[in-house]
Parts: C-alpha cells; sequence; structure tokens
C-alpha cells in the first residue's frame, strides 16, 4: 500500500473528518483521524498491518507492542504478518504499564505500534515500558503521524500517511475564537 492508497483509504472509510476537534493531547484541530473507522473493517486492518509489517520485516522481531486501545488491533495483525507474540499496554493509577502478565524479555527486539500519533506523549510511555524491561526497541510502526515532524523516537519510525495538520493550543485557537463547536471524539464522546 502506498500513502496515496492510505490516504484514499481513511477518506473512503470516514476516518479523516473535518471540523473542531479537542485532541487526547488537549491541542485543538480542525481535523481529526477516528482510526476506528477503518479499523473496524479486518480486510483494511489487515491491508494496512501488512504493509507496516513489510517494512520491519528484516529486522527479526520478538514482540510487537501497542498501547490499549487501538494499539491493540494494530499490535495483533503486525505480530501475525512478523509470526511473533503481540502484547499491549494499558494505563494502571495513571503510569502505562503492562499487565495481564505480559512481560518482554532482557534483550528481546521489540516492535512498537501507534494508530495515530500527534505529539508522541503516548508512544514515549510506552517506549519507556519497553525499556524498563530490558526490551531493544527496534523501531515504531504507526498508521498516521500527524506530528509534523515533531516527535521522534530515537529509533527509525515509519508512517503509512504523514498528515501536515494545524494544532493550536486551546488559548490561541483560530477556531475557537471563530466560535466553532468543538468536538471531543473518542473515549470522551462526541459532544
Amino acid at each position: 500500500m502506498q500513502e496515496t492508497d492510505v490516504r484514499r483509504l481513511l477518506i473512503n472509510t470516514g476516518a479523516i473528518i473535518e471540523g473542531h476537534f479537542l485532541l487526547t493531547s488537549g491541542l485543538h484541530s480542525p481535523l481529526y483521524v477516528e482510526k476506528f473507522q477503518v479499523l473496524q473493517w479486518p480486510e483494511h486492518t489487515a491491508s494496512l498491518c501488512a504493509t507496516i509489517a513489510e517494512k520491519f520485516k528484516q529486522d527479526k522481531i520478538g514482540v510487537v507492542v501497542g498501547p490499549a486501545t487501538g494499539g491493540i488491533i494494530l499490535a495483533h495483525e503486525v505480530g501475525k504478518n512478523l509470526g511473533t507474540r503481540a502484547i499491549f499496554t494499558e494505563r494502571e493509577d495513571g503510569k502505562m504499564t503492562l499487565r495481564r502478565g505480559f512481560t518482554i524479555k532482557p534483550g528481546e527486539r521489540v516492535l512498537v505500534v501507534e494508530d495515530v500519533i500527534t505529539t508522541g506523549g503516548s508512544l514515549q510511555e510506552v517506549i519507556a515500558v519497553v525499556k524498563e524491561f530490558g526490551g531493544v526497541l527496534v523501531g515504531v510502526g504507526v498508521l498516521v503521524d500527524r506530528s509534523d515532524g515533531r516527535a521522534s523516537f530515537g529509533v527509525r519510525t515509519e508512517a503509512l500517511l504523514k498528515l501536515e495538520v494545524p494544532t493550536y493550543s486551546p488559548y490561541d485557537c483560530p477556531l475557537c475564537a471563530a466560535k466553532e463547536p468543538l468536538s471531543k471524539r473518542g473515549r470522551t464522546g462526541k459532544t
């Protein structure tokens, strides 16, 4: 899958939405990627994850790790394509951690996957868990990178789609100034 194919797929499934959105990072944006609009289709998810896996097939990955919730699906599908284990991190008492008996062996080669990155904060938390367990971070695979090049993880990062989308602090958001209704999506529900 080429980047143009990924963009077209996200648009056709309604995963790319225009409006005024509050992102998980707390920033505001005129564009939102509702990844579950594409991830609800197993055949699309399989194609996207096969493309991520292809980029890392020569890297001898031992385990694929993704953050709950969207990262669970991605880790599973990418792991299936690479013939590896697939696990996920969760927040417990506000801290990202491995639960459910999941572990990363010291020296194990790890690929971290994520659905959408804006600031990269959640992904940094997952990477910290990998390092805490002594895993070797080999790379990062992402469906959509909307960080405009600001998110860096110190390893090769492969994004299927790079979007250049402005984000604004709530204090200097032109959409707020224009009194555009703010929509909260994802975990917080739509308002």
